[in-house]
């Protein structure tokens, strides 16, 4: 089946299913936040991204055999309401951005810094730091060996611009420096841009829109 990534609360998750990993994406709670669930293929470990709400949905998704971690993009209450629970429940190793660490209710065990690889089971990914949205917000990218790349944004970059920076320029201009430094800058226009909330997107559909972006200030 073709994934679109466009998924409703309440409904069906879908599934990317690439050579070594399979992305299973839900959205869960009253702001529409996306879910992601990480599966190597090869081991069958598992990581989820943001365990933003609904305790229940994400815990069927992860299924019987469990995540070995649980990853938190940032520390904006509505990407963690349902981490402690999804923890107990599978005691599953916690990571964040080191500056969003003290912001995140349920302690980190893993602080990550720009650069850090994080895996799941043989599957490699590198975190990259964005600095604006919080003070230490992080993507998650996967160099698929066998494809294009795949980025999990949190709420960094959506489709028409970058996440929200409260009006403030210093961090606009902070988080829109970040991504074209980190996301943009060494990742082609065929990059899968997987956000924190709404639609998936592509470095190429984005791309184009960056000046834009930057003159109007948001």
């Amino acid at each position: 089946m073709t994934y679109s990534g466009e998924v409703t609360v309440g409904g069906p998750a879908d599934v990317h299913e690439l050579t070594d990993l399979m992305i299973s994406k839900v959205a869960v709670g009253p702001m529409n936040n996306n879910a992601y669930l990480l599966r190597c293929r090869a081991t069958g470990e598992q990581l989820l991204i943001d365990a933003a709400n609904d305790a229940g949905t994400l815990l069927t998704l992860i299924g019987e055999d469990g995540i070995a971690a649980v990853l938190t993009t940032h520390r904006h209450g509505d990407h963690w309401q349902a981490l402690a629970e999804v923890v107990e429940a599978t005691g599953a190793r916690t990571y964040a951005g080191r500056y969003d660490a003290e912001g995140i209710p349920v302690p980190t065990e893993v602080a990550l810094e720009d650069g850090d690889t994080v895996r799941v089971g043989r599957v490699p990914l590198t975190a990259r730091h964005l600095v604006g949205h919080t003070p230490g917000s992080i993507a998650l990218v996967y160099d698929d060996p066998h494809g294009h790349p795949h980025v999990f944004t949190g709420d960094c970059l959506f489709p028409g611009g970058v996440g929200n920076t409260h009006k403030d320029p210093e961090a606009f201009a902070s988080l829109l420096g970040d991504v074209e430094a980190k996301i943009f800058g060494p990742l082609p226009d065929e990059t899968w841009v997987y956000p924190g909330h709404g639609d998936d997107t592509t470095l190429g559909a984005e791309r184009p829109h960056l000046a834009e972006w930057r003159a109007r200030g948001w």
